[in-house]
This record gives structure tokens, C-alpha cells and sequence, in this order.
């Protein structure tokens, strides 16, 4: 059984790791190479780095951000946030990602998801979903894909676009609940399950974790093969060794950082 990944997200915005809530109300959590330092040492799996501001403002990825990170982490490192090309995708590698994540850019052009896997193999190409719940709709969900950071509704069905970019070639999904995000209520673990119930390419779980129990929870409820996490993090609620520790006791196969008891 493959083992579960823990990983810390770093969301930058001008610069900085920042974190929000339902991706508004954003409060400065730190410097992303040395937060990203901390959470190798600390035990992290791979790490997510995502420029939030680059689709909005409508420019590229900072690759020079991305290159200090990459240099202060020895773990795998997906990179999202201003790709919209093949050649996009090729500078954010050179910067030292291992993967790239496709989110807006992907639902504008679907064809592009295709166009960098095989450039570069499916393994390095994430499409990221932000989802949300559509109202009315709690008897049998439903959720809908947003764009541009959270701004922009789409007319797509969240379970629908993750089926059709599978197909197209991402070879991961990094699925966020916009109405968990940063709430620390837990995941939407029916958001969840509703896609890693249709596809078998591995599922990281976004949005709302709060404790150890919440990323168990994404697992086993969810189908996650990846939990990810930001703000608990940062803000030192809870280590990843706590939450590696609360996993395995549950039977779920992790890494465990040398010197931490199972």
C-alpha cells in the first residue's frame, strides 16, 4: 500500500506565505524559503507552492521565489499559479519544481493539460480544482469549479472537470473546498470521495484541516491519497508529526521522520 503523503501549502502572494480564509482576508505567515527549510526538517512529504496572485494579475509565475524555495527544501515540490504554456510549464521545472500545478489556465485551454504531459510525462502535471458547493443542493451535492483564485464561477461540475482531466492527462489532483478553506472545520470528505470514487489517479485533499483526526478523516472518509495543509502549520497548532503519528495509529501507512515514534 503506497503511503500517505503529508504537505504543508505555501501560498504567496507579493512575495510572501500568506493564508486567508476562504481565500479572502489574507494575514502574512512567513518567508517561503524558510518556511519551506522548516517543514523538510520537520518531516513533510512534498510541498505545495502556489502563486496566488499570478492568474489574478494576469502575469507569470516568480520563479525567482520558486528557485530560493526549491534550493532551502529537498523534497518534492509542486509549483502552481501563472502557467498557461508548455514553455511556461518548462521555466517553472527549470526553477526547480518537481511538478506543476494547471488550475485556471487548464479550464481555459483543457488541450494544455495533454500538451504537458506529454511534453514532460503525466507524473509532473497537477490539475488543481478549487470547488464549491453549489446552494440548494444538500440533499444530493453537487460542487462547481471557480477560477482566478476563487473570483470567477465557471458553469463547471467539480466531479465532471476532475473525470475529464484524468482523461486528458494530469497525473494528480489537488482538490480544495473553497467553503472549508481555512475554517479548520475538516475537509469536505464528500467532495472528496465523489471524485476519488470515479478515477484512480491520486487525490491530495485541500481545505479546512484543524486536527490530527480531520487528515485521518480525508483518507479513510475521502479516499485522499495526500492530505495538505496550511495555516495549522504555520501557526505551529499542530506539527506534521502529530498528524503522521494520528495516521498511522489509524492504520494508515506514512514516513516517519527519524527520531518520531509511531
Amino acid at each position: 500500500m503506497l503511503r500517505r503523503r503529508v504537505i504543508p501549502c505555501l501560498d504567496v502572494a507579493d512575495g510572501r506565505v500568506v493564508k486567508g480564509t476562504r481565500f479572502v482576508d489574507l494575514v502574512d505567515e512567513g518567508d517561503p524559503p524558510e518556511l519551506a527549510a522548516r517543514y523538510a526538517a520537520e518531516g513533510a512529504d512534498e510541498l505545495v507552492f502556489l502563486d496566488i496572485g499570478a492568474a489574478p494579475e494576469g502575469r507569470g509565475t516568480l520563479l525567482d521565489i520558486v528557485e530560493r524555495t526549491a534550493r532551502r527544501a529537498f523534497i518534492p515540490l509542486t509549483v502552481g499559479g501563472g502557467v498557461r504554456t508548455v514553455e511556461g510549464m518548462r521555466q517553472v521545472l527549470r526553477a526547480g519544481a518537481d511538478k506543476v500545478a494547471l488550475n485556471t489556465a487548464a479550464v481555459a485551454d483543457p488541450a494544455l493539460i495533454t500538451d504537458c504531459a506529454r511534453a514532460f510525462g503525466r507524473q509532473a502535471v497537477v490539475v488543481a480544482i478549487d470547488a464549491r458547493r453549489v446552494p440548494g443542493t444538500e440533499a444530493r451535492p453537487a460542487w462547481e469549479v471557480l477560477v482566478r483564485g476563487g473570483r470567477d464561477v465557471t458553469g463547471l461540475d467539480a466531479v465532471a472537470w476532475a473525470i475529464r482531466a484524468a482523461e486528458l492527462g494530469a497525473g494528480e489532483l489537488l482538490v480544495t473546498s473553497i467553503d472549508q478553506d481555512g475554517t479548520q472545520s475538516g475537509y469536505d470528505t464528500a467532495l472528496l470521495r465523489a471524485i476519488s470514487s470515479r478515477l484512480t489517479v491520486p487525490i491530495i485533499a485541500s481545505g479546512g484541516a484543524a486536527e490530527p483526526a480531520d487528515f485521518v478523516a480525508a483518507v479513510i472518509d475521502g479516499g485522499a491519497d495526500a492530505v495538505l495543509a496550511a495555516s495549522v502549520f504555520h501557526r505551529r497548532i499542530h506539527a506534521i508529526a502529530d498528524v503522521k503519528r494520528a495516521m498511522a495509529a489509524a492504520g494508515l501507512p506514512v514516513r516517519l521522520a527519524p527520531g518520531v515514534a509511531a
